[in-house]
């Protein structure tokens, strides 16, 4: 039985109601429904607040972050009284002054492979707003395991993508992207950036297929993705097929959940790492004691508009992808530091020029950011 809705709760919804498509039953729907959110972030700001505001009855958050400035630019769901402290916490505010008849519970944990299926199976619909691939792929198992529709946003740059997986007769993000992506291919968007307000657009679409699969209405993103091209404004859907094959929703061979960091090779299989596979690295402190003697060389293979917003003073400019072309021009040797914003692509650096036969090459421990940190605060963080 859908549960009634207050005097209240009638004159704050007047404008859903007076919708055909949803009325009364449509608002008593919403109000019944439990939706979890993954992530607190870019994409889960605006999925929050609209949820929120549309009257969906149960809101879960799962999100082990806290608010750092840098978000400010696009987590709409945080302000600047909230850095430092959780995410999760800043949302319970914010969710309540939007909307005191929601219920909210918030998870502040990292979703594993030990904790989602227990999580998800509470709800009726999972959004990911995640960033990253293992936990993609583990939202995306856990909702096929589970049987719960999997509501999906990615945003790069300018470029977003969303898409409505795991329903009964729909593909799932595996039919989609069979393999991860090689590790360090796909930049994140602290190493890429992402324009502030397509987080906004894309999580916006995302509430909508959320409203919609709630209220049984309109045309889901079942079997199609949408592609946003924020800079070129245009929208455009690609059809995807339910893979018989697939070892998810389609053979069902997984049965369980994995380890998704290993399936994702963000970290070794047990006993494959070697002594020679440790990273060589120096920390800003002894940098900076080489760099006042003269005795190092410094690149950068950071990009030139990161370059302007900040750089060590002593470095040379090399953007990562013309490191290649520039190894004839480095002194063997010298003794190298490689450096980035937080020694990413500086550790890919350096592989790199190992595998050129440098052996007095290192990664600058955290970047341009721990250096900020610990020898230099006038550097800008960014």
């Amino acid at each position: 039985m859908l549960p009634d809705l207050s005097r209240d709760e009638i004159s704050r919804y007047a404008r859903h109601l007076i919708i055909p498509d949803v009325g009364i039953d449509g608002q008593k729907r919403l109000k019944a429904a439990r939706v979890l959110l993954v992530g607190a972030g870019g994409l889960g700001s605006p999925l929050a607040l609209y949820l929120a505001a549309a009257g969906v009855g149960h809101i879960g958050i799962v999100d082990f972050d806290v608010v750092d400035v840098t978000n400010l630019q696009r987590q709409i769901l945080h302000g600047t009284k909230d850095i430092g402290r959780a995410k999760v916490a800043s949302a319970r505010e914010r969710i309540a002054d939007i909307n005191p008849f929601v219920e909210l519970t918030t998870y502040e944990t990292a979703l594993t492979s030990q904790n989602a299926l227990g999580i998800i199976e509470k709800y009726d619909l999972v959004v990911d707003g995640t960033d990253n691939f293992p936990t993609r792929y583990l939202v995306n198992d856990a909702c096929v395991m589970l049987g719960k529709p999997n509501v999906y946003g990615s945003v790069f740059r300018f470029e977003g993508q969303a898409s409505v997986f795991s329903t009964k007769d729909g593909p799932c993000y595996r039919c989609l992207f069979p393999e991860p992506p090689p590790p360090g291919t796909v930049p994140s968007c602290a190493e890429a950036g992402v324009l502030g307000v397509l987080p906004g657009l894309i999580g916006t679409i995302q509430a909508t297929e959320a409203i919609k699969l709630i209220l049984g209405i309109g045309e889901p993103l079942v079997g199609r993705l949408l592609l946003v091209d924020a800079l070129g404004a245009q929208f455009r859907t690609v059809k995807v097929r339910k893979n018989p094959a697939c070892p998810a929703c389609g053979t069902h061979e997984i049965t369980e959940l994995i380890d998704y960091d290993e399936f994702c090779g963000m970290k070794p299989e047990a006993g494959s790492r070697k002594p020679e596979d440790t990273m060589p690295e120096i920390t800003p402190l002894e940098l900076a004691e080489r760099l006042r003697a003269g005795d190092i060389d410094l690149i950068d293979v950071r990009e030139p508009h990161e370059w302007d917003i900040a750089h060590i003073p002593g470095a040379r400019l090399i953007p990562l992808g013309n490191l290649p072309a520039a190894v004839p021009s480095l002194d063997r040797t010298r003794d190298i530091v490689v450096q980035c914003r937080s020694g990413a692509r500086s550790g890919r650096a350096v592989r790199l020029l190992q595998a050129a036969g440098f052996t007095r090459v290192r990664n600058l421990a955290g970047g341009i950011l721990r250096w900020s940190d610990d020898v230099d605060p006038t550097v800008p963080k960014y």
